[in-house]
């Protein structure tokens, strides 16, 4: 983890402390949700609600978002589950259109997201790599170049000339991680994928990651693992509710967000034990 870390601080901060140009650049972004359409509404709901000062229907996943990143810098985003992580990265993938502010890339972004709602489930693997170089706008003979290198790196042997629903979600992950670090994106987004596959496929999508950095590619993790934030970033922010509460060095965002968890647990267990009865409590006649 030590030379990791030393790969990293020799490969980011100097193009960052340069002024190296604005990869991605956040204002105000709000991604808003109406809850009416995912429940049952009935007619006494609907009469309720005309006399509700406050309309309980939308939900804000993200709420006045701001942050930049820049070409040669590598963000982690961490958060409790519901924070809004994955919604953020849907909204820089392009997935998701903003209900508030704005959102401004330069450059060509690579993303695991929009690759895996590309792949066909009854084309091969072979195939999908066409069609996904098809879908991020590759010429096929630059494709037919890649794709040898693609298959070495998926690794996932016979397997490439079978349909896609035959693949386990490893495999999922493993080719489209290949296929999104092989077609020299500016911008790498990155959800949870690191974590998946054996040490050996972790270890050369470390080394990818590190080689994309090293090129001055702006990189976006989203993750629950501290270990690869700590490893892979030079700054990280913590998202809560659809807010940014923290954003620095990884260490010092890493340890408000456990401490921001320890103290959710320690509040959620009080709350627990108030409602719990002691565990005598039927001997002692407290109950019947």
């Amino acid at each position: 983890m030590v030379e990791t870390e030393e790969r990293l601080s020799a490969a980011v901060p100097d193009a960052v402390r340069l002024g190296a140009p604005v990869a991605i650049e956040v204002h105000g972004l709000g991604v808003q949700y109406s809850l009416k359409f995912t429940r049952k509404t009935t007619l006494r709901h609907s009469f309720t609600n005309l006399f509700k000062r406050e309309q309980l229907d939308d939900f804000w996943a993200l709420r006045d978002v701001d942050f930049k990143l820049v070409h040669g810098e590598s963000l982690g985003v961490i958060g409790p589950n519901g924070a809004g992580k994955s919604t953020l990265l849907q909204v820089l993938a392009g997935i998701i259109t903003p209900s508030a502010g704005s959102v401004e890339v330069d450059g060509r972004i690579s993303s695991l997201l929009t690759l895996g709602a590309g792949f066909d489930q009854d084309l091969t693997g072979r195939e999908n790599i066409r069609l996904a170089g098809a879908f991020m706008g590759i010429e096929g003979p630059a494709m037919s170049t890649l794709t040898p290198s693609i298959i070495e790196f998926a690794d996932i042997g016979p397997f490439i000339d079978a349909p896609i629903k035959t693949y386990s979600s490893g495999m999922r992950a493993r080719l489209g991680f290949a296929i999104a670090t092989s077609v020299d994106p500016d911008i790498l987004l990155l959800d949870e994928v690191l974590a998946t596959g054996d040490q050996v496929f972790r270890t050369k999508s470390k080394a990818r990651v590190l080689d994309l950095v090293r090129g001055s590619k702006g990189v976006v993790l989203v993750t629950h693992d501290m270990n690869w934030v700590l490893e892979f970033c030079n700054r990280a922010i913590l998202l809560e509710r659809g807010r940014i509460v923290a954003e620095g060095e990884p260490a010092d965002v890493v340890e408000i967000h456990r401490e921001h968890s320890q103290q959710t647990r320690a509040e959620r267990d009080a709350a627990l034990a108030k409602t719990s009865l002691p565990p005598d409590a039927a001997r002692t006649g407290l109950v019947g």
